[in-house]
């Protein structure tokens, strides 16, 4: 037989050291509820989380129940003067409210009137706007960039009756040249074939143009934001690659905002659809229907309203412009409904 013997190692300080770390690792880190441990993600909120909580939410309930009081007065006031209707609502371009016992009135031209000026407004800020935000924040450097970004935000606290005097004074003669060019060359196209006013000046022309400035501030100043905080590390990426400072502007900078752009394009048109004063002045009335021209004269809803408010003395006729400004009111929400699928759902920046 042959006897085994083991020597006994001697024990290693470092072994006794991990040993007793982990131990005591063990002993700190464990936050089993069932072992006696704290579990911080279930905290309580404070006193003062569940007042700000509550604030919050209180304020965002009362915007909402804000407009569905202005939509239900609307409707209230506009439905007994809908049922007076001796004509066409939504299609008849006559809005006669001088007798309240024989309403004829429809939104037919104010309709026309308001979408052309508006969308022609909007098509020509839209890319200006866009071109500017660029220029801001990919090309100019900040010593000019911020001054001129200054002065485009200015445009924004020049006042309606400012722009619309301006307009008529010296923006209609200006675009007179214009204004013939098109008739006489493109009449062919309905948008520039002769309208119902007799002359150039004071048309939905003119005041797409001035609507034009108006709203260019509005979505220079919310694209350029937007442009500003596109992610650095997705810019750099792209110039890693050997992007050029367009294909950078491409790849980048465009996708990342172009939520934000609609986004800005429709506050825009927003103040485009409800201008009134500067509308007011430089679109002339006409006798006759809209063509769906250009050339055109006539009321947006906004400049009927503020053009008769001095006459809301009986509930019947002033329940007509009413219900003018109730289709207003729905045409808002119709153009955010649409921005919001055109941009995705959501706005980036």
């Amino acid at each position: 037989m042959t006897e085994r013997t083991t020597a006994a190692r001697p024990r290693d300080p470092q072994d006794e050291g991990s040993a007793a770390g982990s131990a005591t690792l063990d002993t700190v880190t464990d936050t089993d509820p069932g072992r006696g441990g704290t579990d911080r993600g279930k905290a309580t909120p404070g006193r003062g989380e569940r007042i700000f909580r509550g604030l919050t939410s209180g304020s965002g309930l009362l915007v909402v129940a804000a407009i569905a009081a202005i939509g239900l007065f609307l409707l209230v006031q506009a439905v007994p003067s809908l049922l007076a209707d001796n004509a066409n609502f939504l299609t008849s371009p006559v809005f006669d409210t001088r007798d309240p016992a024989n309403l004829n009135f429809g939104i037919r031209d104010l309709l026309v009137v308001t979408l052309l000026s508006s969308l022609f407004a909007l098509v020509l800020a839209m890319p200006i706007a866009l071109g500017i935000a660029l220029f801001l924040t990919q090309y100019a450097p900040k010593r000019v960039a911020r001054p001129f970004a200054y002065v485009i935000d200015l445009l924004a606290a020049v006042p309606s009756i400012i722009y619309g005097l301006w307009g008529i004074a010296v923006l209609a003669p200006a675009l007179l040249p214009i204004a013939t060019f098109l008739r006489d060359d493109l009449g062919w196209f309905f948008l520039f074939a002769p309208g119902n006013l007799p002359v150039l000046t004071g048309t939905i022309f003119t005041g797409g143009v001035v609507l034009a400035v108006m709203i260019l501030p509005i979505i220079t100043a919310v694209t350029r934001e937007v442009f500003s905080q596109a992610p650095r590390f997705h810019i750099e990426a792209a110039q890693a690659l050997g992007a050029t400072r367009w294909e950078v502007i491409r790849m980048a900078v465009l996708p990342y905002g172009r939520s934000g752009y609609i986004a800005g394009s429709m506050l825009g048109l927003g103040r485009a659809l409800g201008e009134t004063i500067a509308v007011l002045i430089v679109i002339r009335a006409a006798t006759t229907p809209s063509g769906f021209s250009l050339f055109d004269g006539g009321y947006t809803f906004a400049s009927l309203i503020a053009s008769a408010a001095s006459e809301f003395s009986q509930p019947l006729p002033t329940g007509a412009y009413i219900a003018a400004g109730l289709v207003l009111f729905v045409l808002t929400f119709v153009v955010n409904a649409i921005a919001r699928v055109v941009a995705g759902g959501k706005v980036n920046g």
